[in-house]
């Protein structure tokens, strides 16, 4: 039996050995194809028109008799070649947004964004399907001026809700030209939250002391660890009074005929409520507005990629993995609570 546990323990120092060597080999051979490769993403492109079509011809070839079908080719061929002799169709891009707590797909909206601008090439509009609970204000915030680059460039921008656009979603959503959401699709929940738990009474009954030191009156209104005072929580509520005061002020800029007093109390609305209220412009599911966009228009999706170097993979892969944990669970809360 000890002879047993002896060649486990030898062949457990070899395995760890090897994978320590591997693990090197693969640091070294990545950080110098990095220094030579300066590759960091590209756009890609789908033909969302073609896709559509393919998916209605592959439906209607099952469905039909062979003579009924070529017939059917034949026509739609004809139909193609008087196309391009005629003026080509007028382009839309579709871009597709999920947000989490801290919106991290900000940056590749804002690359997205970057490549429709400064192509150059005239679109009829531009169409974001978003779904989102919220999180961050400040990072919505940036998102939503994303958004706002594109209307200022008097690019049309139609923003397609299926799920939910919540509190930071529907942020930004409101710089849209145009809001369609699902019937059931929730939206609103114009408000802020903020929560902080404090283990100044549990680190007191452990004997340890907190010394927190601050140079400005208001430097750190609440903390987790130190004695939070009255003062302290009162510009805090106060400093949440503002934000609340510009997310309503954004909305109603943006949004002229919402009544935003009556909006901005944290709810939520669906379908025909959020219609009369003003917070959408119709309704409907994003796949039907793209179909009924791609019997006109050219379809254009577009998606920024950005692939990571090994090395970047293995410095963060245990740091994403706790971060994403933690997001995943306070992105359930969230679309349960619809907070942002």
């Amino acid at each position: 039996m000890e002879l047993l546990f002896s060649y486990l323990f030898f062949l457990l120092k070899v395995l760890t050995v090897l994978i320590a060597l591997v693990v090197g080999i693969v640091l070294i051979t990545s950080t110098a194809k990095q220094k030579k490769d300066t590759y960091k993403g590209k756009i890609i492109v789908k033909n969302l028109s073609e896709k559509l079509e393919e998916i209605s011809l592959g439906l209607k070839s099952s469905s039909m008799d062979p003579k009924s079908y070529k017939q059917l080719l034949k026509k739609q061929n004809k139909e193609k070649k008087k196309e391009i002799k005629q003026k080509p169709k007028d382009l839309i891009y579709v871009l597709d947004f999920k947000g989490d707590i801290q919106a991290s797909g900000v940056d590749k909206l804002k690359q997205e964004i970057n490549a429709i601008i400064a192509s150059e090439i005239k679109c009829k509009e531009v169409v974001l399907k978003l779904e989102s609970a919220g999180g961050s204000a400040y990072s919505y915030g940036l998102c939503a001026a994303e958004l706002k680059r594109l209307v200022e460039h008097k690019i049309s921008l139609t923003i397609c809700i299926d799920k939910l656009a919540a509190s930071g979603g529907y942020l930004m959503s409101c710089v849209a030209t145009k809001i369609v959401a699902a019937p059931w699709a929730l939206v609103g929940s114009i408000g802020v939250v903020a929560q902080l738990p404090n283990f100044n009474k549990f680190l007191k009954k452990l004997n340890i002391d907190i010394e927190l030191h601050t140079a400005g009156r208001y430097k750190r209104t609440l903390t987790t660890l130190g004695k939070n005072t009255q003062t302290g929580r009162q510009k805090f509520v106060s400093e949440l009074e503002e934000l609340h005061k510009v997310f309503k002020g954004f909305v109603k800029e943006n949004r002229p005929k919402i009544n935003v007093n009556k909006v901005a109390t944290g709810e939520v609305w669906q379908g025909d409520e959020a219609l009369k209220l003003g917070l959408i412009d119709d309704i409907g599911t994003s796949d039907d507005y793209l179909v009924k966009l791609s019997k006109k228009f050219k379809l254009i999706e577009i998606e920024y990629f950005e692939k990571k170097p090994i090395t970047a993979r293995f410095a963060t892969a245990a740091e994403l993995f706790i971060e994403k944990g933690i997001y995943k669970v306070l992105d359930i809360i969230n679309k349960d609570r619809f907070i942002t």
